[in-house]
């Protein structure tokens, strides 16, 4: 099987679609302890940043820094963390990952040893619809 078919995130989006243009989409993962996750993800199957020319990896982050700022604005959070692992899919995509002084695992990974038993931090009801909307604002033009 090649590449391509055999890649979870070149089969499917990742997460609910909040943004894309010819070379990254934008997704909210909606993972239930971490429910304001989102995901820059690479149009094209590459498997490192290193695989991108100067240009595309400029934009690559570029994109990362427009979701964080994003994040920032709709929900506050006490720290951002970036996270670009790939290690179970070999896709290049970042991790956006808004942290809670108060949430489960923090100040660890969320990937890490859970601290204590604390509800996910809530959302706006209207979270996609927002993020929509000052993605847009963040990376027009």
């Amino acid at each position: 099987m090649n590449a391509l078919h055999d890649c979870l995130l070149c089969r499917e989006d990742g997460g609910e679609l909040l943004w894309q243009d010819a070379g990254h989409r934008i997704v909210w993962a909606g993972q239930p302890e971490q429910p304001g996750l989102c995901r820059v993800i690479a149009q094209r199957h590459v498997k490192e940043m290193s695989d991108l020319d100067p240009a595309q990896r400029q934009r690559t982050m570029a994109v990362v820094f427009a979701l964080e700022e994003a994040l920032r604005e709709l929900l506050a959070p006490d720290k951002i963390n970036l996270a670009s692992l790939g290690n179970v899919v070999p896709h290049l995509h970042w991790h956006v990952i808004p942290r809670f002084a108060g949430d489960a695992h923090f100040p660890n990974a969320i990937w890490g040893e859970r601290l204590r038993d604390a509800p996910p931090p809530p959302l706006p009801p209207d979270f996609p619809q927002r993020m929509r909307h000052a993605l847009q604002g963040h990376l027009a033009g």
